[in-house]
């Protein structure tokens, strides 16, 4: 074959496509936000990507322009927002800025029109250089900092590639709302004024959100300039998000006793892992409950193995919150665990509680901390320090799901009532 032909076939692979601007043939994806992330073309039938090699922000501003998303802030490189989907469609890219759609430029290779790589081109010879990515001056993210987890912290939203905060009297529960599904964070459960989680730095934006509660993300949220002029970084708002709507016990006695279960954003219910579980925990569904205060939180599966998912999220409640969705979480489905290991709770409102040897803490500054009382003969009683030491403090703190032995005390630190007894009170870490 002569050189001549074999010019003329890779002539036949190349295609050369005018067409005018539209934005349905181009597209940014997984960004937070319409208007950023990777670039992605429509052609012949499939979407593919942009190869990245002489990608700069004159590119970046045909796409913002093209996708009505504004300017373009940034021409993020190597891939950084993943390598898209398909095939590299497109290489040797280079706009002047002004074209009104990206397949209007020209190829940098021939300053001739964009060249769509035909699929007999060798693809192995672009795909290291895929994934050209954007970022638009109309880009809304959003993120929670300063909490516990992704899921808790100060509401910042990022303008273009600015993160600022946001002012308390511009943020509702229908923000909150849109804001926790974004994040994949479930359902607010508090929205928390003045700087709850500390003071930001930079920008306080002077945009309000007007969210009405069911958008997906913050960008297709109504936005308004703020009527609060005045608003610092006193003002900051924060936000707790919670990923269960349903809550209770099952299994037990009665409704106060049993197994943990909580239901997901998509109604199935599931059982509560017992490796991060405490006495502090029960003591919020309880309270939450109906139920009175929790005495005891028994684990491995004691009120039988569950059948859906085990939920293994690390609660963070300490123990004064009145609904578990209050209770921070430090880390969602981190705790991995299985059937067997599900957790329960015995509340005082439940005919267990009435059970013989029942224990708690009296008097303390938290529920780890107190004199010691056991339950016998439907009464609750003291315990006098006469043959008491660190190995039965130690199941106490181990019963009420308290840690380890930090301190054994005598009666002087509580009021007995009663000052001819000596009576024991432990801390439990």
């Amino acid at each position: 074959m002569t050189m001549e032909s074999c010019l003329s076939i890779f002539s036949l692979a190349v295609l050369v496509l005018h067409s005018s601007a539209s934005r349905s043939d181009v597209r940014l994806v997984n960004g937070a936000s319409p208007c950023e992330g990777t670039v992605e073309l429509y052609h012949d039938g499939e979407w593919g990507t942009v190869a990245q090699g002489d990608w700069d922000l004159n590119d970046a501003a045909v796409v913002c322009r093209q996708l009505g998303c504004g300017f373009a802030v940034s021409a993020p490189s190597g891939a950084h927002f993943g390598p898209g989907s398909g095939s590299v469609l497109l290489n040797n890219i280079s706009c002047s800025g002004s074209e009104s759609a990206l397949r209007d430029c020209v190829s940098s290779s021939d300053n001739n029109s964009n060249e769509f790589i035909n699929e007999y081109e060798d693809q192995y010879t672009y795909d290291y250089d895929n994934g050209a990515g954007v970022i638009c001056s109309a880009h809304r993210g959003v993120r929670l900092v300063e909490g516990i987890g992704l899921c808790s912290g100060r509401v910042e939203v990022q303008h273009g590639e600015t993160w600022g905060s946001v002012c308390d009297s511009d943020f509702d529960w229908q923000d909150a709302e849109v804001v926790c599904r974004q994040l994949d964070c479930g359902v607010p459960s508090q929205v928390l004024k003045g700087a709850h989680f500390e003071k930001g730095e930079g920008q306080v934006w002077k945009e309000e959100l007007q969210c009405q509660g069911n958008e997906s993300q913050i960008f297709s949220c109504p936005k308004s300039s703020t009527k609060s002029q005045n608003c610092t970084h006193e003002n900051n708002v924060g936000l707790k998000c919670f990923g269960y709507t349903g809550f209770r016990l099952v299994n037990g006695s009665d409704s106060c006793s049993g197994q943990v279960e909580l239901q997901s954003l998509f109604g199935d219910w599931g059982t509560v892992c017992d490796l991060y579980w405490d006495l502090r925990d029960a003591s919020v569904l309880c309270q939450q409950l109906g139920c009175g205060e929790a005495v005891a939180a028994p684990g491995q599966a004691w009120f039988g193995q569950g059948s859906g998912p085990v939920r293994a999220d690390v609660f963070e409640c300490r123990g004064n919150e009145s609904r578990l969705s209050h209770c921070a979480v430090s880390s969602w489905g981190s705790a991995g665990c299985s059937h067997g290991q599900e957790a329960g709770v015995i509340c005082s409102g439940s005919s267990l509680s009435a059970l013989d040897g029942g224990v708690r803490l009296s008097g303390g500054e938290s529920h780890c901390d107190g004199q010691v009382e056991v339950h016998y003969n439907s009464t609750w009683g003291r315990l006098l320090q006469h043959s008491w030491g660190y190995r039965e403090a130690s199941v106490v703190c181990r019963q009420l799901g308290c840690g380890s032995v930090v301190l054994i005390y005598n009666s002087s630190l509580y009021e007995t009532g009663d000052s001819a007894l000596c009576l024991t009170g432990i801390q439990c870490s």
